[in-house]
């Protein structure tokens, strides 16, 4: 896996204190993105599960995949995602793909079963609000994964 960067404590990428991996790559490129420098696929250094897990368990903090879009990645980091609910952790997700899309994938919707809240859409600079709690722009939502289907979304309320 390609990890830019983990954020361990962080209380903005989700409920409470978190431990917030940033996964590289992101084809998306949404203009006023808050972290350009994890679009390259190649950004950051490759760590291991056990690795990711080491520095998960040592903080005991729910966690939260974001990047760059963790779903370039969703075949690599499943089996994290899978640990880390083992584990049970809450674990949230930000992707720049919408619910529709990643439940319309087949690598992608074996992740989306892992994880508990996804942050979807791409950031619209026209549409940034700082007054919403955990995103950047009022086109994302805040999805409860495990309450929704492609038929109804249900919308996680802070």
């Amino acid at each position: 896996m390609r990890v830019v960067d983990i954020i361990a404590g962080t209380t903005v990428d989700g409920p409470g204190l978190r431990t917030s991996i940033y996964f590289a790559g992101c084809a998306h490129h949404c203009p006023g993105c808050q972290n350009p420098h994890t679009h390259s696929p190649s950004a950051g250094k490759d760590m291991t599960l056990d690795e990711l897990l080491t520095v998960i368990d040592e903080q005991q903090f729910d966690v939260t995949f974001t990047g760059g879009d963790p779903f370039f990645q969703a075949e690599e980091i499943l089996p994290l995602a899978i640990a880390v609910k083992e584990r049970g952790y809450n674990l949230w997700c930000y992707t720049g793909f919408t619910y529709e899309q990643a439940m319309a994938s087949t690598v992608i919707s074996r992740l989306m079963q892992y994880i508990d809240v996804l942050v979807d859409g791409p950031y619209i600079d026209e549409q940034r609000d700082v007054t919403l709690p955990f995103r950047g722009s009022a086109n994302q939502r805040l999805i409860d994964v495990g309450k929704s289907s492609t038929e109804r979304i249900v919308e996680y309320v802070p």
